[in-house]
């Protein structure tokens, strides 16, 4: 039905609590758009024109009348909160039960083959924020060389460490060595670096993070898609989050603004295929550090772009928004939040308008993208024969 599909992933965007909230640890229904969009009036024309506001409503934010892409919203049917659960399922793959936690911080058993392997001693130890924790350690890491090593109420082992003192190709091997002895019952989401730079009382993170994910299980759909000869280009962390299977391109980013441009190179570059992008600002620069202005800004800037993204589109193509998980970031909490999440599909071949209602799981999407491709997930269903015919007139934007 369509010859490219884009699925952008605009990490965290967040669209409600669902009913199962309180058992994730939230301390409050979470509620990122809708808490944001009651702080102030949020400028966001043109994704209200695909029908965001049609989702439910939003204070100061109107719904289209005629909304260009059809329009809902997907539970998240893994036991989760976090980016791991999020794409994995957006890739078909639901789990049957979450990946570990540690709000007590890792057991000595693995710290103890982690001192080890990598011949660095261990700060921290605890769930916190990241940019607290170097503020905490930054120093007294500067003075031994100790790794900090730090946890959230995600399934993550983060390690933290001067640019200066641990050179980055140290701090990525020791990640990796940290990758293979997670293993079993203590298999987290991701084990992540966390390089930073300054002097205490300025430390800052640079943009050097690196991802070493689980591996997910075979058959989902960049594996499915990558059998029948479909290419799947990733933009951002995708490639990172899915170990590059089934991947033929990546484009690497830093920041929100070079991911929007890739996309539209990538679309520029492809004519075929599976684009898929992960914006990851929201999530990692104001969600977690509960920074509610900067991620209203965030999701202007977003907007702003959307005109150039249609502008880019064929007829035969599909775009796709939608999220990961929420972080709300008006909560007490620097967490990610058990929210349901957007879902907007237009095409400029299509008639928008198509009310998808709330959908299972987040895998109804992978499986969207995998029968318009030809190929079939184990979960899902598919809202392809949902959306209208072919418009008769010009496509609008």
């Amino acid at each position: 039905m369509f010859q490219r599909v884009a699925l952008i992933v605009l990490d965290s965007v967040g669209v409600g609590a669902m009913p199962d909230w309180a058992a994730f640890g939230d301390p409050e229904p979470g509620d990122t758009l809708g808490h944001l969009a009651s702080r102030r009036p949020l400028a966001l024309p043109n994704l209200c024109r695909l029908g965001l506001a049609n989702i439910r409503p939003f204070d100061y934010l109107m719904p289209a009348g005629a909304p260009l892409a059809s329009y809902g919203r997907c539970a998240l049917a893994s036991p989760g909160k976090d980016t791991t659960t999020g794409h994995w399922e957006l890739a078909g793959v639901i789990l049957d039960r979450p990946f570990p936690l540690y709000p007590q911080g890792f057991p000595l058993e693995i710290l103890d083959e982690f001192r080890a392997r990598t011949g660095r001693g261990v700060l921290g130890n605890k769930p916190a924020s990241g940019t607290e924790i170097i503020k905490e350690l930054g120093e007294e890491h500067l003075r031994t060389g100790d790794l900090i090593v730090y946890t959230s109420a995600d399934s993550v082992f983060q390690i933290a460490a001067h640019e200066e003192t641990v050179p980055l190709d140290e701090l990525y091997r020791c990640c990796g060595m940290a990758r293979e002895i997670l293993r079993g019952p203590h298999e987290v989401g991701r084990v992540i670096a966390r390089p930073f730079v300054g002097a205490p009382g300025s430390f800052v993170r640079t943009a050097n993070r690196h991802d070493y994910a689980v591996a997910p299980p075979p058959d989902m759909l960049l594996d499915r898609l990558s059998g029948a000869g479909v290419p799947v280009v990733s933009v951002g962390k995708i490639a990172d989050v899915f170990l590059n299977r089934g991947v033929s391109q990546s484009y690497k980013t830093k920041s929100n603004e070079e991911g929007m441009w890739c996309t539209l190179e990538a679309l520029n570059a492809h004519s075929e295929g599976l684009i898929f992008v992960n914006l990851v600002d929201f999530d990692m620069l104001f969600g977690h550090r509960n920074d509610p202005e900067g991620y209203s800004c965030a999701l202007e800037q977003t907007d702003q772009w959307v005109p150039a993204l249609l502008d880019s589109l064929r007829d035969d193509d599909l775009l796709i928004f939608t999220a990961d998980h929420g972080c709300d970031p008006t909560t007490a909490s620097t967490d990610h939040t058990r929210e349901y999440v957007p879902l907007l599909a237009y095409s400029p071949g299509l008639r928008g308008g198509v009310d998808l209602g709330t959908r299972a799981s987040l895998a109804d999407i992978g499986q969207t993208v995998a029968e318009n491709f030809g190929v079939k997930l184990e979960q899902g269903e598919s809202f392809l024969e949902a959306m209208r015919p072919a418009r008769t007139g010009p496509p609008a934007k």
